[in-house]
């Protein structure tokens, strides 16, 4: 079922996507080269819950994950693509790392992820996280009243597409709000013009990850959690919650 929201109800949303930006503005200042991956998940709960907030990750157990999730933050690194557990990994110069953050204030979720690299950046990467930036962009643009959930996928698609990068089929957004993945699901490849009407009161993460390696195929690590390219090229991923409106899209997850 498809739940329209309420102005109040996505200036609610708004406050919890506020907070998951302040949580990854923190970790991505306080990644840098010999620091932990669970240092950046203290941090992230303690920037979450300070705010008066909750964790949305952090003991999550979908219906196919072996164990709950251990942490506040996913964090991916290199040939992760989401879902990496946070734990004593040290992060190493020249790394690609996505993280990915949830937080619910008040009954309402905010939902979002960023990639960057540790110390000196491979040009590579660079490209990469770059191009699934601009796809995230140009989905946000495809997101307005009167399209379809098919327009956002194919906005993402040709960019990552034209540049030659794998797109993962299983992986995409989804609806936001009370809980962290609501209907419907959004796909970051396909046709123009199918699937849901992007109508005003919907609220969506929108969340581009590109392969660099050019393949789509993924496995899963032994954590029973953690996605990987299935070549070991490496991954970028990057999402913002946002809310379809009569004056086009709203970004409810910026700082």
């Amino acid at each position: 079922m498809i739940e329209l929201k309420t102005t109040a109800e996505i200036d609610a949303l708004r406050e919890a996507g506020r907070i998951v930006a302040r949580a990854l503005h923190a970790v991505r200042k306080h990644a840098t080269i010999g620091t932990t991956l669970r240092e950046l998940d203290e941090l992230a709960h303690t920037t979450i819950t300070d705010a008066g907030a909750q964790p949305v990750f952090l003991g999550y157990r979908p219906t196919w994950a072996p164990t709950p999730f251990p942490g506040t933050i996913c964090a991916s690194v290199n040939d992760a693509i989401v879902h990496g557990i946070p734990n004593g990994q040290r992060l190493a110069d020249g790394d690609l790392v996505s993280i990915d953050c949830g937080a619910r204030l008040q009954g309402w979720v905010g939902d979002a992820a960023i990639t960057f690299s540790v110390g000196t950046a491979r040009p590579e990467d660079t490209l990469l996280a770059e191009t699934t930036a601009q796809a995230l962009a140009d989905g946000i643009a495809a997101a307005q009243p009167g399209a379809r959930i098919g327009d956002i996928s194919r906005a993402i698609g040709v960019v990552g597409r034209s540049a030659g990068y794998g797109i993962p089929d299983p992986l995409g957004g989804h609806g936001v709000g009370r809980d962290m993945h609501e209907a419907p699901f959004v796909p970051n490849d396909g046709p123009a013009g199918r699937g849901t009407p992007l109508r005003p009161g919907l609220v969506l993460a929108i969340e581009p990850m590109f392969l660099a390696g050019g393949r789509d195929d993924i496995r899963t690590a032994d954590d029973g959690w953690t996605v990987l390219t299935d070549d070991g090229s490496r991954a970028a991923h990057v999402e913002h919650t946002i809310a379809i409106t009569d004056d086009g899209p709203r970004v409810l997850t910026l700082p």
